[in-house]
């Protein structure tokens, strides 16, 4: 159960955001933390703790959803029409702390000392070696090297990457990755990043050119790979 406190605060924020503000993601962002904290709610139940109308706060959950950050469901009621209840989607998991992160940092550092650097180097071999096999698996068949590097976006995408693919003017490709899953764990051991791009050199087959152009690590706002045919000299 929320306390007095969170609802007075819940209160103050819907009060002070008037439709079309710059704070309205403030409003929207209190919806999520309500249903992270009391699970699915009705709008008129969300307003009544809001202490606003129910059509003001059906305006942000339609916001909310279009951004597939909550879902809604019709739920029985014994009399009367069914009540649509909202709540939150997986995608909502990013506004509230992951301890999957820190765990897997330290349990790196961990293997760290308890393995070394060479034994760290084996088992980073191990993970990019099954990375390769189940890639290959997916984009082996595809003749044309367009349609691979599209079917190991995709395949990363899957993986949370939000990887896209931009055909670039000289012929080749540029496979964009805008979220590094990873990025906190990969802080902590440099070689996972050093081991993806061999990943992608492997999977794509050979006569194939891959090179990193932007790192997260390094500071940029994305990764991107140039993946080009390598040229046959004669």
């Amino acid at each position: 159960m929320l306390d007095l406190v969170n609802i007075f605060l819940y209160k103050i924020i819907m009060k002070i955001t008037p439709p079309g503000s710059t704070t309205e993601q403030s409003t929207r962002r209190a919806i999520i933390q309500m249903l992270k904290e009391r699970g699915s709610m009705a709008a008129k139940s969300i307003a009544e703790q809001f202490g606003t109308t129910t059509m003001a706060v059906r305006m942000h959950l339609y916001a909310l959803e279009k951004q597939k950050l909550i879902f809604s469901n019709e739920e029985p009621r014994p009399l009367g029409r069914p009540t649509k209840m909202w709540g939150l989607t997986s995608e909502a998991d990013r506004f509230f702390h992951n301890g999957h992160a820190d765990l897997a940092v330290n349990l790196i550092r961990s293997m760290g000392k308890t393995f070394g650097s060479q034994g760290m180097e084996r088992l980073l071999a191990t993970r990019a070696k099954e990375q390769v096999d189940d890639y290959r698996s997916e984009i082996s068949e595809k003749d044309d090297l367009g349609d691979r590097v599209k079917a190991l976006a995709e395949i990363r995408t899957a993986e949370g990457y939000m990887a896209e693919v931009e055909e670039q003017a000289d012929k080749s490709l540029l496979l964009v990755e805008n979220h590094c899953p990873i990025c906190e764990a990969a802080s902590s051991c440099l070689g996972m990043c050093e081991m993806e791009l061999d990943v992608f050199k492997k999977s794509l087959g050979p006569n194939v050119e891959v090179e990193r152009t932007e790192h997260i690590q390094a500071g940029a706002r994305r990764c991107a790979y140039r993946i080009a045919r390598r040229s046959t000299q004669t």
